[in-house]
């Protein structure tokens, strides 16, 4: 049996089967990017709610594991060579456990590299976009009289949006006829935009058309549906 102790996070959060990777999340569209690939991969995994509206990626177990104090993060007891590895930031553990399978990124040195660059783009720009197209529209953001910083964001985001739309010309999913952790990454994130954002309106969604097309694919994939609610979240 693997020995987690090493992990101060396992203290908070105890692994009930510590031979299994741990998952330490929330379903956020960050969140949902590892829960989503796990369940795809069919990797053994235990996965631990961390309660973020209660500020429990603040708590010094969690910070011992991610000092950045953001979900997801992971432990995998099996890790390279055999040694425990923690790891933090989604889209490094996507990487991660893609080489680790062996599943949802090519070998073809240039098609891995390429996928790769799609999955940065999405933590570099849609992610961080995106989630200020919350703020100011949903969230405490939205009671700021000037609405300056929030039609900036809207604008980025259709132009990101764009992006996406003319990348998937032709295309069943961002690397072409394989899905890929490049997909898996901006799932969550597009499907919050229009849903639980309420922003599809202001970001001109209905005009498009390949991305909803492929968001509809994704959505429908058993993996990802069961992704979507892992961990389960607080009644």
């Amino acid at each position: 049996m693997a020995d987690l102790s090493s992990f101060p996070i396992t203290k908070r959060w105890p692994a009930q089967h510590p031979d299994r990777l741990q998952l330490y999340s929330l379903p956020t569209p960050n969140g949902v990017k590892v829960s989503i690939m796990l369940e795809e991969t069919g990797l053994p995994y235990e996965a631990h709610l961390v309660d973020i509206t209660k500020n429990e990626s603040w708590l010094p177990e969690f910070l011992s594991l991610n000092p950045n104090g953001k979900i997801p993060a992971i432990i995998d007891p099996n890790g390279p060579g055999g040694r425990p590895l923690g790891l933090f930031e989604s889209g490094a553990i996507l990487q991660y456990l893609a080489e680790k399978t062996g599943k949802l990124l090519s070998t073809d040195p240039i098609l891995r590299m390429e996928t790769i660059q799609w999955v940065y783009f999405q933590m570099a720009a849609i992610g961080p976009i995106f989630g200020q197209v919350g703020f100011f529209h949903k969230f405490a953001g939205k009671e700021i009289e000037d609405k300056r910083p929030l039609q900036r964001y809207v604008d980025e985001s259709k132009r990101l949006l764009g992006v996406i739309e003319d990348r998937l010309k032709g295309r069943s999913w961002l690397m072409g006829e394989a899905y890929s952790i490049a997909d898996i990454a901006h799932l969550g994130w597009v499907r919050n935009l229009i849903g639980f954002y309420g922003a599809g309106e202001l970001v001109g969604y209905d005009k498009l058309k390949n991305v909803p097309a492929w968001l509809e694919r994704g959505l429908a994939r058993p993996a990802v549906q069961r992704g979507l609610t892992i961990p389960s979240r607080p009644a």
